[in-house]
């Protein structure tokens, strides 16, 4: 099994940047391709970006397509999520989560962290 905790969330304004987190205990983060979720208020939780194992393989939502980067570091066990150009819409709670493989479906993913909270204001 694997822990997640993620941390980088705040208050920011519209058009700031933020990085987000993902630290990993339990097994090695390498044995797993990592994803970011979203979930706004009285949403249905959202895919943000994903990446593979090795960290060769990317893929975004639409919705932070150019704005956000995804990134690994695998022997400090921690996953990144670099978000530029924030808009107010990008408000929710941040989850990371690990799995078997790369993928934009919640289900993909067994493990998952608590979230952090990212709040822009316009």
């Amino acid at each position: 099994q694997v822990q997640l905790v993620e941390s980088g969330g705040g208050l920011v304004q519209a058009g700031g940047s933020l990085r987000l987190s993902c630290a990993a205990s339990g097994r090695t983060l390498s044995s797993y391709a990592m994803g970011w979720f979203r979930q706004g208020p009285e949403k249905e939780r959202e895919f943000v970006a994903t990446i593979s194992r090795a960290g060769v393989i990317t893929y975004y939502g639409d919705s932070v397509k150019g704005r956000f980067t995804i990134s690994r570091d695998n022997p400090k066990n921690t996953v990144y999520l670099q978000m530029n150009s924030l808009k107010p819409e990008d408000t929710a709670l941040y989850y990371c989560a690990a799995g078997l493989s790369t993928s934009v479906s919640v289900a993909a993913y067994d493990y998952w962290g608590q979230g952090t909270q990212v709040t822009v204001s316009s």
